[in-house]
């Protein structure tokens, strides 16, 4: 086996990486394509979800493999090899299962036990195999990554730990209510009908929204769509084309996204806009990360008291010669106390504090106190490289933000919504990045120990038998050889025993042919056992050795195998 895995996901890249490195239906056919092309690979697929980028392939060597894949992953994601090689990790062999079996469990998803992931692997080994790229090993290793991952998450309770990123996001939508709760009445709008978009619709739909709205550059999946959920739940649903979508975007109350775009599907000035529609109020943006600084209540200015100015002047009752401070800069920084005397440090910070102290009883320190003030001061200015300043902390203003008017969710990759939405006011915005910081400090269930073993115990076996499959063409090639030497045998007899007749010739025949499979019985048997250890790839070439089998004949036993999984349709 040498199965080698290049990638980048939520765990390795910031989501900024990930968005512009994201692959389009068409790159991910180009990229299959041109791996399979190239010398390390002779198969290839991809696994390309909002959160993960992975080239999996069978190479016949590491180093010039890992090279070659990490390659095509730059050239085809568009990201510079350069800038892409910190973010890429790469699994081999073993490690390589492990990982994969890992995905299809949902251990490695951004918000552990979430099973779509096992909807995506099984569309990447669809693809593979529609495009031939997909040989023995990676057909039976998608295959049973498939089978790895439901039977995680039906002997264990992997499901209670994690949920889908709809799920997740819809959550923290709602901001600790209840999803039915919160969803309730409410009329929703989804861009996109591909599997996520479907998700999010259904999950909606059992949450209890008013109305459901699909939005599709193809209006005939749009449609499908709504016949399902229509078929399938009360909730009323209708299928619009993408350039309603401004309009149906200021009757919905939340818009779920997820699309294949390149580009942005909802720019900030269009949200802002079917804000000011629906509400009929101004929209402004805020400071990044900070709430609207005018609350609904009333039109105050809330926003934090201005730091003073820098002119000296208006900094009365400073114990400092304001007249000898130059330079025009507030005597609050760092400027104006160096140099200082240890009392008229302290007098002067505790006057920027906000509190008094009379002069004259700091003048009443000793020199022994000044000395040590001093040398602590000397020490900090030798760490930090100045003298710090010592002003009180403003107070931060917490200003409650009003129930949003439009609850965003982008689970696109790249984003289909202006990120610049998060600062609008009336808007919340939670996307793919918003998702992986609120899932880092997630609680994970006792049931991930479980997985992890099952992970563990499959990787083993499939190593085991990959191994033992691994010898299968030379012992298929033995057992033909044997065949020829009984079939010219038999004939160098017919030549020698001319009135032969055919009773006693199949009788004959039958005999040597029970021989031949008895001697060879023990043998084949116990090296397929021994080939299935843990290296135990030896025993092949030892075999060959032994019995001086022709190479090119266990290759051709190799290629037919190998040509039928190429040819082998989806399962």
């Amino acid at each position: 086996m040498s199965l080698l895995v290049v990638g980048l996901s939520h765990r390795s890249a910031p989501v900024s990486v990930l968005e512009r490195a994201a692959l389009g239906a068409d790159a991910q056919i180009k990229l299959l394509q041109d791996t399979v092309a190239a010398e390390p690979a002779t198969e290839a697929a991809v696994l390309a979800t909002c959160n993960r980028i992975e080239l999996y392939a069978d190479v016949d060597k590491f180093h010039a493999g890992v090279a070659e894949l990490s390659t095509l992953l730059a050239q085809h994601s568009g990201v510079g090899l350069d800038e892409l090689t910190p973010y890429l990790y790469v699994h081999y062999e073993d490690r390589a299962v492990h990982h994969l079996f890992s995905v299809a469990c949902g251990l490695d998803s951004m918000v552990v036990g979430e099973g779509q992931v096992l909807g995506q692997i099984k569309d990447s080994l669809a693809k593979a195999q529609e495009l031939h790229s997909a040989g023995r090993l990676l057909n039976d290793l998608f295959q049973q990554a498939l089978r790895v991952g439901k039977r995680a998450h039906s002997e264990t309770g992997i499901d209670r730990a994690g949920q889908s990123l709809v799920t997740f996001g819809l959550e923290q939508l709602a901001e600790g209510t209840d999803v039915t709760a919160w969803a309730r009445g409410k009329k929703a709008l989804v861009i996109g009908a591909g599997s996520m978009s479907s998700l999010a619709a259904a999950t909606l739909a059992r949450a209890g929204v008013a109305e459901i709205v699909i939005a599709n550059r193809t209006q005939d999946r749009a449609e499908r769509l709504v016949e399902i959920l229509t078929d399938g739940t009360d909730v009323p649903a209708r299928a619009v084309p993408m350039e309603s979508v401004p309009v149906e975007l200021t009757r919905a109350d939340v818009a779920v996204s997820c699309t294949g775009a390149t580009g942005l599907v909802l720019a900030a000035e269009e949200v802002a806009a079917a804000v000011e529609g629906r509400t009929g109020q101004p929209v402004a943006f805020t400071e990044a990360g900070t709430p609207a600084p005018r609350t609904a209540a009333d039109s105050t200015d809330v926003r934090q008291t201005p730091l003073p100015p820098t002119s000296v002047g208006t900094d009365e009752n400073c114990p400092l010669d304001v007249a000898a401070v130059q330079g025009g800069f507030s005597v609050l920084g760092e400027a104006a106390v160096a140099g200082m005397d240890a009392a008229t440090l302290e007098q002067h910070a505790a006057w920027a504090a906000g509190s008094a102290v009379d002069r004259r009883e700091a003048a009443r320190r000793s020199p022994e106190a000044d000395a040590e003030l001093i040398t602590a001061l000397a020490a900090t200015a030798a760490t930090v490289g100045r003298i710090p300043e010592r002003r009180k902390p403003e107070p931060v203003i917490e200003v409650p933000r009003p129930a949003p008017a439009l609850s965003l969710l982008d689970l696109a990759m790249p984003r289909d919504i202006d990120a610049a939405a998060h600062r609008l006011t009336g808007v919340r915005l939670v996307d793919i990045e918003s998702l992986a910081e609120a899932s880092a400090d997630a609680p994970m269930a006792a049931d991930v120990d479980q997985v992890r073993r099952i992970v563990s115990d499959e990787v083993a076996a499939f190593g085991a038998a990959l191994r033992a499959a691994h010898i299968t063409p030379t012992v298929v090639a033995l057992r033909a050889m044997a065949a020829d030497v009984v079939a010219n045998e038999i004939a160098r007899l017919e030549g020698r025993l001319p009135g032969l007749d055919d009773k006693h010739r199949g009788e004959i025949t039958q005999t040597v042919r029970r021989v031949v499979d008895k001697l060879l019985h023990a043998p084949t048997v116990r090296v397929k056992q021994l080939a299935a250890e843990p290296g135990g790839a030896g025993y092949a070439d030892a075999l060959r050795t032994l019995f001086d089998l022709d190479q090119e004949t266990v290759a051709s036993v190799s290629r037919a195998e190998d040509s039928t999984e190429m040819n082998r349709g989806p399962r």
